[in-house]
């Protein structure tokens, strides 16, 4: 179960059965880099990674784009999201990891309903949400199926030779 709150300085909380889904804040930097490395980042991409974390909290980055953190004591989740430019409410989802040990327990689910939630009150209308073709993303794709998402796109040889993008769509609000 979900259950919205907020704070006195009216951030937007969520209080799950297991956890708190809240705003990622700049002191969860290196909890968040090592749920990257955790779920196998390459260094290039820990690398950038941090540049998207010290850009979002210097304040250089669009202030429609967020961070979520699922927090149990501690960072063990996150997720960011970001506008596509030059269309009518259509969003990406960059990047969402929990940590390995948390894996299985509800929790990427749970995260990812947030942002839908959130996205959707913010008038979203699309989230598309991108993954590799490997047999190795298998679990993965499996995953944004059974929380509705429907394959709308591969590219051939996206990532790699051989390493196809594929691309889920699911309808956040129907008007």
């Amino acid at each position: 179960m979900i259950r919205p709150t907020t704070t006195p300085a009216t951030s937007f909380y969520m209080h799950t059965e297991f956890a708190m889904i809240r705003p990622t804040t700049p002191d969860d930097t290196t909890a968040l880099i090592a749920i990257a490395e955790a779920i196998g980042f390459q260094a290039s991409e820990l690398e950038q990674l941090s540049k998207m974390l010290v850009d979002y909290f210097g304040g250089d980055s669009d202030s429609d784009r967020f961070w979520s953190t699922d927090d149990d004591n501690g960072p063990v989740g996150v997720a960011y999201c970001e506008p596509e430019r030059m269309t009518d409410e259509t969003w990406n989802l960059q990047f969402i990891a929990i940590r390995p040990d948390r894996q299985g327990q509800g929790r990427g689910a749970t995260l990812l309903r947030y942002i839908e939630q959130t996205l959707t009150a913010r008038g979203g209308r699309i989230l598309l949400v991108e993954t590799s073709a490997l047999p190795s993303f298998e679990r993965t794709r499996a995953f944004y199926a059974k929380c509705g998402y429907e394959e709308e796109a591969r590219i051939r040889d996206f990532y790699a030779t051989g390493d196809h993008k594929v691309v889920f769509r699911k309808v956040l609000n129907v008007a």
